[in-house]
């Protein structure tokens, strides 16, 4: 303060004296003596300092104290007795009034807590007497900074595992307890709950059973704050996870059917959250009896939020009934063996895919080993067991309440006479020949009137894809080498023959057919009969009622009374419910996929673009070629948002199919090059690395004759991180063609012509480096490299731009000349590169003659190489 009362001193003087009347007298006097009160503060030893200012009056001084305390226990580290006298300090610190003082502490008692660990030999017992009795007692403060700030030192010392097991049962965990009291405060017992759901995970089965099991029961139950049943809710799985299976069906699952019917929709939303983890703690018999009807409730609840949240669990907790050591017969050639992925919520675009709990790959059952192990599961007609044994009467007017169905519900049809219909108007729709688009056309402007009906509407969506469709060539073949302008709709792209005889044909009948009837609601949209499409929909793996309710998710009503991005939800858990389901009922799903493959929103096509290579993996190679090429075929015409998905993953799709229809996306790789926005260099990018596993897919001849141009393409991009992938994809071609010798002497024939004798330095160079890396990567035996290649790259020994020579010293000096090949050949060949050695050590650019001159095992070398070549491109 001292230093603060002389400024202001000088201050008032100055302002005495005015500007013209200014004394340098007055800055002699003031200078002095604040390098006199800097240099005694200077003088002081570390713990003089901090037993000067420890006891300040100023606020900000005693917030310093505190952010300084570990720079002076690493100053007095050597002497034990002043370590233990800082933590002393602490202790006393630890006592200050002001709340913003506690909490620099507590910011720093992590720090210093990790100090004292790795120097336990000089501070034993540092920690635990010292640091972590404030870190406790902060827990119970009453300024709500403070407990913020000790409740995040205390998650982060559990993880890093600084606190004794011990220490944690005799002194952390009982204060916690004793903080969720029923006596205790409500900010304080919401807190305390939350540290102790945080913890379990942590401290392990034993103490959560032990300790805090009993108080999260009771917790479940607090009819007073709500608060806490929230954040009970909120982290049940993670409890149910710690304390197993055993613990979760005697203990816990009764208190989450309470919350579950919360009279408060956040504790029901949050229940929904957590219901996938809550089921994988179950067993089977559990979870398809008693928490598959639990969730029929949540998603039939009267608050949108809580049935949102429901929708988007829903396939999550389908994926828990996989079966986990047959992967419900999933099979793909000889390939047997694959990693799952487990399901997440996170903002990826990964698929939600059930997780194996053994952990590791298991090799998968056959379709026949399935239905073998399946024999003895409940019948696909039997219902859920109801938990609660005496049913409300009004139930069975609940069934078709607004939340479920989005129409009146059918009357009752003669089924052996509709079924009779059925197949003499599939044998007339087979005769029928495809409408044309005056038809369509006629049928879209009669609808657009009535287009407020969301039903009407899905009706017109339908019938102008179908429209669009029509300008399509009819057959797989032309589909394959359609223009990429037809690509501007994402319906369009579909296999014409297969989207109009089966889909949109059987749509436009059922059309007629609405307009001729009085009750447009008795009609659905693609079947006359829903009994027997919900019958085509039957399986017997997971409770048909939660596989109904998941199918449902695309219908239009969904969006407007649950969640706009419903149809994004189900897309992106579709792989774990199909993993779940097997390919035995791929029938169930089939119709739902082709519904969010043919969706408006770009996000929803983009999720299952991302996956479909795992949907693949799961169906195997007919159903794939069947079913999931027509909607491959879509989305590669699609937004490059969308394309940028099955780019990304081209090659784990192809190697899938067989070789003749892989052969057939040899012609459509160049429409890759074509995107929305020029600037998107990303997608080349992707290109070219996905171009480099492709190789192995494709015999040479095909290699040559269409990767070929793409890969010098991609070299002359503008963008230096397309070019470097591209001339890495240069190289493997090299490799690929090596077993034809007439081929490889013609590439690298264009390869001389097109970059080393190009216009452009840029493209000389990127000859040096294509000649690097083949003979590193030993893409070309060194006979062929020296007969092909060597000569023209010495030419470049002349080159006008240090740049290129810079490259050519590099390849010559830390690549050929470690061979033994080229040292110890004899001929013009090494002639010639000694030669071109020695006229780049005499090079007058000074970057040339280093790299040329020095050995190429020098660090520096090493290093700079890199830096000049990244500058260059």
């Amino acid at each position: 303060m001292a230093d603060l009362s002389l400024l202001q001193d000088s201050q008032e003087d100055t302002d005495g004296f005015g500007v013209d009347g200014y004394s340098s007298e007055s800055d002699a006097i003031i200078i002095p003596s604040v390098l006199d009160f800097v240099s005694q503060d200077e003088m002081l030893t570390p713990m003089g300092r901090l037993d000067k200012y420890i006891s300040s009056e100023n606020v900000f001084n005693r917030q310093m104290v505190a952010r300084s305390l570990l720079d002076t226990l690493r100053a007095v580290s050597e002497d034990e007795r002043e370590c233990v006298s800082v933590l002393e300090r602490i202790d006393r610190l630890a006592d200050d009034s002001e709340p913003t003082v506690r909490a620099e502490l507590m910011e720093q008692i992590p720090h210093i807590a990790i100090f004292c660990q790795e120097n336990r030999p000089s501070i034993p017992f540092a920690f635990s007497k010292f640091l972590l009795p404030i870190v406790v007692r902060y827990l119970a403060d009453q300024n709500n900074l403070v407990r913020k700030t000790s409740q995040a030192a205390l998650l982060v010392l559990l993880e890093q595992e600084l606190i004794e097991r011990g220490d944690v049962e005799s002194l952390v965990c009982p204060v916690l307890v004793d903080l969720t009291a029923p006596d205790s405060n409500d900010d304080v017992k919401t807190e305390a709950m939350a540290i102790i759901c945080k913890m379990a995970p942590m401290v392990g089965k034993d103490i959560t059973e032990r300790l805090f099991l009993p108080r999260f029961c009771e917790m479940c139950c607090d009819c007073r704050m709500f608060h806490v049943r929230k954040v009970c809710a909120a982290n049940f799985g993670d409890i149910c996870s710690v304390v197993g299976g055993e613990a979760t069906e005697e203990l816990l699952l009764p208190r989450f059917f309470q919350l579950c019917s919360d009279n408060v929709w956040g504790v029901r939303k949050a229940c929904a959250e957590c219901f996938m983890t809550v089921s994988s703690a179950t067993s089977p018999e559990v979870r398809r009896t008693k928490l598959s009807s639990l969730f029929i409730s949540l998603i039939s609840d009267p608050s949108r939020w809580v049935r949102q949240a429901a929708f988007q669990s829903l396939g999550q907790f389908i994926s828990t009934f996989a079966n986990p050591s047959g992967h419900a017969g999933q099979y793909f050639r000889d390939e047997a063996n694959w990693s799952e992925t487990q399901t997440h919520s996170t903002n990826g675009e990964t698929p939600a895919v059930s997780h194996n709990p053994s952990g590791c790959e298991e090799e998968v059952e056959s379709v026949k080993c399935l239905h073998e192990e399946t024999e003895d599961r409940d019948s696909p007609t039997s219902a859920p067991d109801d938990p609660d044994p005496n049913p409300d009467p009004q139930d069975e007017q609940e069934i078709f309440n607004s939340f479920q169905y989005w129409r009146t519900p059918l009357p009752e049809i003669n089924l052996d006479l509709l079924e009779k219909e059925e197949k003499e108007e599939e044998e007339n729709r087979a005769s029928a020949p495809a409408l044309g688009r005056k038809q369509l056309e006629e049928l879209i402007e009669n609808l657009e009137p009535h287009i407020d009906d969301p039903d009407v509407k899905a009706q017109v969506d339908v019938l102008t894809a179908a429209l669009r469709a029509t300008a399509l060539d009819s057959g797989l073949e032309n589909a394959f080498l359609e223009p990429r302008a037809a690509r501007s709709n994402p319906f369009s792209s579909q296999n014409p023959s297969e989207l109009l005889s089966e889909n949109t044909q059987r749509f436009v009948c059922c059309v007629f057919q609405r307009r001729d009837s009085a009750d447009d609601s008795d009609v659905s949209d693609g079947s006359a009969n829903p009994d027997d499409e919900r019958k085509s929909k039957q399986q017997d793996v997971v409770p048909q009622a939660l596989l109904d309710q998941y199918l449902s998710m695309t219908d239009p009503s969904r969006a407007q009374t649950v969640d706009m991005e419903i149809a994004k939800h189900c897309a992106y858990s579709l792989p774990g419910v199909a993993l779940t389901l097997g390919r035995q009922n791929w029938h169930c799903l089939r119709d739902t996929y082709e519904t969010l493959a043919s969706d408006m929103q770009w996000k929803v096509r983009r999720t299952l673009a991302f996956s479909i290579h795992e949907l693949a993996q799961i169906l195997g190679d007919q159903l794939t070629a069947a079913h999931l090429v027509p909607v491959f075929n879509s989305f590669l015409k699609d937004l490059d948002e969308v394309r940028i998905g099955v780019l990304k993953h081209l090659y784990d799709f192809l190697k899938l199919l067989h070789q003749d229809t892989r052969r057939k996306y040899l012609y459509q790789l160049q429409e890759f090059l074509v995107t929305d926005n020029s600037r998107n260099w990303r997608f080349r990018s992707e290109l070219a690395e996905q171009l480099v596993l492709l190789l192995e897919l494709y015999s040479a001849q095909d290699v040559h004759d269409y990767l070929r141009p793409l890969a010098f393409c991609l070299c002359t991009d503008r963008v230096s991180s397309v070019r470097w992938t591209s001339y890495r994809l240069v190289s493997e071609i090299i490799r690929k063609l090596s077993s034809c010798s007439s081929l490889l002497v013609g590439f690298l024939g264009e390869l001389v012509e097109k970059f080393c004798h190009s216009r452009k330095w840029s493209g000389r160079q990127a000859f040096a480096f294509v000649c690097q890396l083949s003979v590193e990567e030993e893409c070309v035996s060194l006979d062929q490299f020296s007969e092909h290649l060597l000569p023209p790259l010495l030419l470049l020994a002349s080159d006008p731009v240090p740049n290129v020579r810079v490259l050519l010293a590099k390849t010559l000096r830390q690549t050929l000349l470690e061979r033994e090949f080229f040292l110890s050949s004899a001929g013009c060949q090494q002639e010639a590169l000694e030669h071109t050695l020695v006229s780049l050590q005499t090079d007058i650019d000074k970057d040339v003659k280093y790299f040329a001159s020095v050995h190429p095992g020098n660090t520096r070398v090493n290093e700079d190489a890199m830096s000049t070549t990244s500058s260059t491109y």
